[in-house]
């Protein structure tokens, strides 16, 4: 039997009982469906952190009190015993550290801003020294940023997102204006350029003070972030962490082997922490889905034995004519692989529509690569094949003596 006489009795097998081929598609279409929507969703996830880690540029780190990701309660309590640092610590870095280009401090609390008699809810007021919206590297749309003489004054100056322009003052040049920021006036000096949202979130809802003028308000009992620009390249970067490590662990006592009583933290080190989460997410997700694959791959199966048993006659005709054991295996392998193919495509085409859909409503970001929609193909291409077999050899195996004597 040549090949594509075998998919062409295949294909009409199939189309003959359409609406079972229907539903025996399902299981494949959920699973294959399932994959890709939790592969676009991790890819997404991925290329969004990559991306704003990235925004900070490579050769900026961070000292903490705390870690970024805190994965047990021990390890929380244990890092809520450490010693906040304080805008001596920063002073410290400042001036100690000579392979960083900048250094900048950031301190951040939520609260509402009014202005013309309208109020915001939940904005995110930060104090920073004048070099922070270099290190984070937001851009100024209007206006002018923050100088040193703000820091060093403790100016009422403030920059805002596009958020509080939208939402409080749409009308005229906010430049000079006046916000309320819990009740303390600060002048408008500079609009930031848009951020977007995340995750269906506004990046843009934020006032931005001078981080002396924020102690003042708020307190000096805080612990201070740290960011540092490396003056170099990598090699440059890792010899800049070293240096203020060592001026950092001097300041705070560690004694000779004991572990630093600070976070310092890089992009690759946020990135290798996201990685580890957003792996073992989509091990666990794609576990879960490889079940409905399974469970696809017994309907096919079952719907393949009955197949036989429906044919028991054709097949004994045409072994009868000369067909072979192989040519029937091979056309009943083609039946159920073509049926798989085509769950795994229409599942293919599902979990990326599923993916752009939440994209759409919820702001979770998507990205949906080459090898995944060919992965998606593969699996369900190997699941039909794999659960054909002990159909399509027991149609090649009968007897066609046993078969034509079969009732219709």
């Amino acid at each position: 039997m040549q090949l594509i006489e075998a998919f062409r009795l295949a294909f009409q097998a199939l189309w003959a009982n359409k609406l079972r081929s229907i539903l025996t598609l399902i299981g494949v279409v959920m699973g294959v469906a399932s994959v890709i929507m939790v592969i676009t969703l991790v890819q997404g996830a991925n290329r969004y952190v990559g991306t704003k880690l990235s925004g900070y540029g490579a050769d900026v780190f961070t000292i903490t009190k705390m870690a970024s990701v805190i994965f047990t309660p021990e390890e929380y309590f244990a890092y809520q015993k450490r010693k906040i640092l304080r805008f001596e610590d920063y002073e410290a870095v400042r001036d100690g550290c000579d392979l960083c280009s900048e250094v900048g401090a950031a301190l951040e609390k939520s609260t509402n801003v009014v202005a013309n008699g309208k109020s915001s809810n939940n904005t995110s007021v930060r104090g920073y020294s004048w070099t922070m919206l270099s290190l984070r590297n937001v851009d100024i749309a209007v206006g002018r940023g923050f100088t040193p003489a703000d820091e060093e004054h403790g100016t009422k100056n403030a920059i805002v997102g596009y958020d509080i322009i939208d939402n409080l003052m749409p009308n005229g040049d906010p430049i000079g204006k006046e916000i309320r920021v819990d009740g303390i006036p600060y002048t408008i000096i500079g609009v930031a350029d848009r951020q977007g949202k995340t995750l269906g979130q506004s990046q843009d809802n934020w006032v931005a003070i001078p981080i002396t003028t924020y102690q003042q308000i708020y307190g000096y009992n805080d612990a201070i972030d740290i960011y540092a620009r490396a003056a170099g390249n990598a090699e440059v970067l890792a010899r800049a962490e070293d240096e203020v490590r060592a001026l950092m662990r001097a300041r705070r006592h560690d004694r000779p082997g004991q572990p630093d009583d600070f976070e310092l933290s890089t992009n690759d080190t946020f990135l290798d922490i996201w990685k580890q989460i957003s792996s073992l997410f989509a091990s666990v997700v794609l576990g879960l889905a490889s079940i409905s694959l399974v469970v696809g791959g017994v309907v096919i199966m079952n719907i393949m034995l009955v197949s036989v048993t429906e044919r028991t006659r054709e097949i004994g005709v045409r072994k009868a004519l000369g067909a072979k054991q192989r040519d029937v295996l091979l056309q009943f392998l083609i039946e159920s692989a073509s049926l798989a193919l085509v769950g795994g495509a229409l599942g293919v085409l599902s979990g990326v529509l599923v993916g752009k859909l939440i994209t759409a409503v919820v702001g979770f970001p998507t990205a949906v690569p080459l090898w995944a929609v060919v992965l998606g193909l593969f699996l369900a291409t190997a699941v039909g094949i794999f659960f054909g077999v002990y159909p399509a050899s027991k149609a090649a195996k009968l007897d066609p003596v046993v078969a034509l004597r079969a009732e219709m």
